[in-house]
């Protein structure tokens, strides 16, 4: 029925009605038809009216001047009419702008394109908000390691009241890229290695940063990135090529952005990488056929900073060409490059677009500003007095400490060394030990360093005159000063020790023979992961690795507080260091928020969202892998002439769902209400989970499913179910899953997204490798 209303009804409002389920879509065209009978106008055709009006009197040099967009840099107030971007704005050959802070500033800006232009046309302002404006939340791997919805939705909601109170209303978040290969210095961006979980936080940001409405002023417009693949880059180099299959791309890399895009994304932005052989700036079938025809994105599409001109490394030809590629692939705005606005005049003379192509860009442009509100209220983001009071507030930094907590994953605490207790001395060692400015992590570029809370800080603001806590660096991030600097920079300075390794080490080792309890804060700095920082070793570094043998060989307990942005490889570290608690970035709150869980005020409950491999030479490892025709019984090791190593287990070190805490729980009484099910009906899972310790936890009970005979091969398990749940000391509670044919979905060889018939293995458990499994056959 929906499909023949087509000649009447509006393609967008069609498109809308297509991405909902049958019930509300048939509001939505309830609601249609009653505007249409009493002819009053529906939003959109009010909107499509108003920017038709617009175009109509705009020159193609201002049509295309919407399609750029500059990086401001910081512009001195009182200076902006004088520079170059001042006077590109008075010609109306901008777009918008990123990189330009403060509601002042931004305000004066916007009053050059709203006073001084012809049209007077506002600007939209973006900013890299990734993981917290000026409060900052950890990074994105860890925020997915609290595998809690409410508590991501709630950082990108505080995240945007506090980038809309300065004048931003467009973040370049979320970063929803599956990742396989921790060499890749962006996973640290990104919500790990898994579709499901991936998609859930992808929708969650997006939630959190617009809201139910962009006529919110104190909501901003998301843009999913990096679209698409960005996060499968060969050998984990970044910006390096992408290539796989097509049924991979659908099942495994696709679903995240999908889902952002489900969810109202306004916008999208490409990615570096090349698909099919193809750049994705460049690639229609991505841009055009995936994006706008199947999922019926009606947003922009924005490059990433310079990927247009980029394609002139790539082969593809001139700055011009590869400028008439991207507009006729379906990009609308060119991030920085200016290929757009130096070549699409002389493209169109030429004949090599159209200028239908032009006024399409243009009209997605202008429609997200009107969405936005910025032609209401031009100004409506730069309210100086909400910057004064919706910043950096109490209750946000609050929230960022409890969040922060929550995404810690207790990797091991042998003999319950954990949590310490508030009395005795402490040692407190390590690069990571005392230093404010790597606290935040990656991509916080609106964080004020100084304000965050050090390991230091935290556990002195913890503690009372009863904990004596001494403090040795013990070592440097790594030997090689040269190497070291590469990661002393954005305003993160490792603060390099110059004195020899030996001097540093005897100076640790001497306040731990003081001292009860060691704790190190070891690892990563801030910039060893993020953009343009992929590492070829992930160990940790061997200065650091004889540190930690030095504190062992003292004898005394040692904590290490482990700072990373992706999986490491810590097999050295897991056999012989007591307890290890990863703590990511944890923002601006770290140091507080780590004090928490090492003295037990909160109970660790972080769960991997990223496999953590044995050595290197096992990545790309990841749990939802293929069986292969010669697997290896689970468990087992060596075959000869089965799928393994000669010299390393198949297995992780730490699985996909990992996470301990400070008490157990225990797994019984796997239930399904039908071993045999048909079409449409439901099945019931339910498990008995007690906690069977001395203190209150969380646990994230994990569904997975396995399709054990398809037409094409299928993982080994997937992730299609979860839930977060607190126990009570000595609690037990039954916990039911609801399955239905569609989380037995999947795309079959010809793309066509659809479960077939059969015998499934229902798995639940703590993580994907120590579950309960229980058999069905689901017939059509």
């Amino acid at each position: 029925m929906i499909e023949n209303l087509e000649f009447i009804m509006p393609k967008k409002i069609m498109k809308m009605m297509m991405n909902f389920d049958r019930i509300s879509g048939i509001l939505i065209m309830t609601l249609w038809f009653l505007m249409s009978c009493t002819g009053e106008k529906t939003p959109e055709a009010v909107m499509d009216d108003d920017i038709g009006r617009l175009m109509s009197q705009m020159t193609l040099d201002e049509k295309i001047g919407q399609l750029n967009l500059p990086s401001a840099g910081d512009i001195t107030t009182g200076e902006s009419t004088s520079t170059g971007i001042g006077e590109k704005i008075i010609a109306g050959e901008v777009g918008g702008l990123f990189n330009i802070k403060s509601a002042a500033k931004i305000r004066e800006v916007q009053r050059i394109a709203v006073e001084e232009s012809r049209l007077k046309i506002p600007l939209i302002f973006g900013m890299d908000i990734i993981h917290g404006y000026q409060t900052v939340f950890p990074i994105p791997l860890g925020l997915s390691c609290t595998w809690n919805m409410d508590l991501i939705e709630q950082s990108a909601r505080i995240a945007a009241i506090e980038a809309s109170a300065d004048g931003i209303c467009w973040t370049f978040s979320p970063m929803v890229d599956i990742a396989r290969d921790p060499r890749w210095g962006r996973m640290a961006e990104g919500s790990g290695e898994d579709p499901y979980l991936g998609s859930r936080i992808a929708a969650a940001m997006v939630r959190g940063y617009q809201g139910n409405s962009l006529a919110d002023s104190t909501t901003i417009m998301a843009c999913v990135k990096h679209f698409a693949l960005y996060g499968a880059s060969e050998a984990g180099r970044d910006y390096n090529t992408t290539d796989m299959s097509r049924i991979r791309m659908y099942n495994e890399y696709f679903p995240p952005y999908k889902a952002a895009i489900d969810a109202g994304a306004g916008s999208v932005m490409t990615s570096f990488n090349e698909i099919d052989g193809t750049p994705a700036s460049a690639n229609r079938w991505l841009m055009t056929d995936v994006l706008r025809e199947q999922w019926g994105f009606g947003g922009f599409v924005v490059t990433d900073y310079t990927a247009i001109n980029e394609m002139i490394a790539h082969g593809l030809g001139s700055l011009q060409h590869v400028s008439s590629l991207a507009l006729k692939a379906g990009i609308d705005m060119d991030m920085v490059g200016e290929g757009f606005l130096t070549t699409l005049k002389k493209s169109l003379d030429e004949g090599l677009i159209t200028e239908k192509e032009i006024d399409n860009a243009c009209r997605r442009i202008l429609e997200a500003k009107y969405k936005l509100g910025l032609f209401d209220d031009p100004y409506r983001y730069c309210n100086v007095e909400r910057a004064e009071t919706d910043i950096f507030t109490e209750t946000n930094r609050k929230a960022a400490r409890v969040i922060a907590a929550e995404s810690f994953v207790l990797l091991k605490n042998e003999n319950q060394l954990l949590p310490l207790k508030k009395q005795g001395t402490i040692a407190l060692v390590g690069p990571l030990a005392h230093n404010r400015e790597n606290m935040p992590g990656t991509w916080s570029v609106a964080a004020d360093f100084s304000k965050a809370v050090s390991v230091m800080d935290g556990l002195k603001n913890a503690v009372d005159e009863n904990v004596r806590i001494l403090y040795a660096k013990g070592a440097n991030v790594m030997s090689d000063p040269i190497l070291e600097s590469r990661v002393s920079i954005f305003g993160k300075p490792t603060q390099r020790d110059n004195r020899p390794e030996s001097v540093l080490i005897a100076e640790a080792v001497s306040i731990a023979r003081q001292s009860d309890v060691v704790v190190a804060a070891m690892g990563e700095v801030a910039e060893m992961s993020g953009e343009s920082s992929s590492l070829s070793n992930i160990e940790l570094p061997a200065n650091q690795l004889r540190l930690l043998e030095a504190l062992l060989s003292t004898g005394k307990p040692v904590v290490m507080v482990l700072f990373t942005g992706r999986p490491l490889a810590l097999k050295w570290a897991d056999e012989h260091v007591p307890a290890i608690l990863n703590v990511w970035f944890g923002g601006t709150e770290a140091g507080n928020a780590i004090a928490d869980v090492l003295f037990g005020l909160v109970n660790p409950s972080g769960k991997l969202s990223a496999t953590f491999p044995q050595n290197l030479g096992q990545v790309p490892i990841y749990y939802n892998h293929k069986n292969t025709g010669r697997p290896l019984p689970e468990g087992g090791w060596f075959t000869k002439f089965r799928s393994n190593y000669l010299d390393v287990p198949n297995e992780p070190l730490y699985p996909f769902g990992f996470g301990l805490s400070y008490t157990t729980f225990t797994y019984d009484h796997l239930q399904i209400n039908a071993d045999t099910l048909k079409g449409n009906q439901t099945l019931t899972v339910s498990i008995q989970v007690t906690n069977t310790g001395t203190v209150a936890g969380k646990e994230v009970l994990q569904l997975y499913i396995r399709d054990l005979v398809g037409t094409v091969t299928r993982p080994v398990k997937e992730l299609k179910g979860f839930q977060k749940i607190e126990f009570q000391a000595g609690e037990t509670k039954t916990v039911n899953f609801e399955i239905t044919t569609e989380e037995l979905k999947f795309y079959n060889a010809d793309l066509v997204y659809d479960w077939e018939p059969g015998d499934f293995e229902i798995m639940v458990g703590s993580n994907s490798r120590d579950v309960k499994k229980v058999k069905v056959n689901w017939g059509k």
